[in-house]
């Protein structure tokens, strides 16, 4: 004959408090925070542009992101949009685009920019924010960029304080997130 089955349902499970939950909430927190931290310092920052130099592509106000690393693997190129510390205040950041690079010859007629002996396509540069002025024949000396701002009749860039030295560079303009509308890689 079988006995019937013990309707007793043994020791109660042990009861968990709150804390080791909490620990572990801690514990992602803090490692989520070390990951955003680590990319913010070392790899990617968030910026707001401030002024119009870069328009149309880049508005006041507008929020984007720089990659920091960028340039520890490949150079700065031609076309690049580079954040960089003022060469006369190293307080004040600015965001212009690279047109030369070391090396190259650079000059402006009547608006037009040359680099070695070439007229220079600029599609970012519209028409109503061309400037008409010259700029004498610069060469861009070693480790340096001369840099102008899309936005021409209203940039103070290179025209003004010269070829801005490399290890004044500290990112490249990659990414806009803020407003929505402008969402999308930099070009």
């Amino acid at each position: 004959m079988q006995l019937p089955a013990s309707k007793d349902p043994g020791p109660a499970p042990p009861r968990r408090g709150a804390l080791p939950g909490l620990r572990g909430w801690l514990r992602d927190l803090v490692i989520s925070l070390a990951i955003a931290g680590f990319v913010i310092i070392f790899l990617y920052q968030p910026v707001k542009v401030e002024g119009t130099s870069m328009m149309p592509g880049l508005s006041d106000q507008e929020r984007i992101f720089i990659n920091k690393f960028v340039y520890r693997l490949q150079p700065i190129d031609r076309g690049d949009i580079v954040v960089f510390h003022y060469p006369r205040d190293p307080s004040k950041s600015y965001i212009k685009r690279v047109i030369g690079v070391a090396g190259d010859q650079v000059r402006i007629e009547d608006g037009v920019v040359y680099v070695n002996g070439l007229a220079l396509e600029e599609p970012y540069v519209p028409p109503a924010y061309e400037d008409g002025r010259s700029y004498p024949k610069v060469v861009v000396p070693p480790h340096a960029y001369f840099v102008l701002g899309d936005h021409r009749n209203l940039s103070h860039d290179s025209r003004d304080f010269g070829p801005v030295d490399e290890h004044c560079i500290y990112g490249k303009a990659v990414f806009g997130y803020w407003p929505v509308s402008k969402l999308g890689k930099l070009y």
